[in-house]
């Protein structure tokens, strides 16, 4: 009667699979995962250029925010209100605002936005033209 009641140990369960099987199933690829990473990937480099033209619309506001923030000239002064203005509106209506922008690279905006008013109020001012050689964008 033991007998009966016991299974060989290489017995097949309910669904017709061995206990090697089921090991050996373990350290074979999976190619739904590699399948799903492929289309990841796919996905990540599809985004990059996008990222890379809204770091440049970021960089473009700091650079022209800073480079005119002691302007004298009308343009100069034009400029700076403008990109003031894009920079302290706040607001996701438009898909490149400056909320949507920093929001896209992972940036804080009330952070960024903050820091580059603080910024202006200690007059830290740099020489024109010297963030030339600093892109981030490209």
């Amino acid at each position: 009667m033991a007998r009966e009641l016991r299974k060989p140990m290489y017995a097949r369960d309910e669904v017709g699979v061995t206990n090697e099987e089921k090991i050996a199933s373990l350290f074979q690829p999976d190619t739904l995962v590699a399948a799903q990473y492929f289309d990841n990937l796919r996905r990540n480099t599809l985004l990059e250029p996008e990222k890379r033209l809204t770091w440049a619309i970021l960089e473009d506001a700091i650079r022209t925010f800073q480079d005119h923030v002691a302007a004298q000239d009308r343009r100069g002064k034009r400029l700076l209100e403008e990109t003031e203005q894009w920079i302290t509106q706040t607001g996701h209506d438009w898909i490149f605002s400056f909320e949507n922008v920093c929001d896209t690279l992972g940036l804080n905006p009330e952070y960024v936005r903050q820091g580059l008013l603080r910024w202006k109020e200690k007059g830290r001012h740099p020489r024109r033209g010297e963030w030339q050689d600093q892109k981030l964008a490209g």
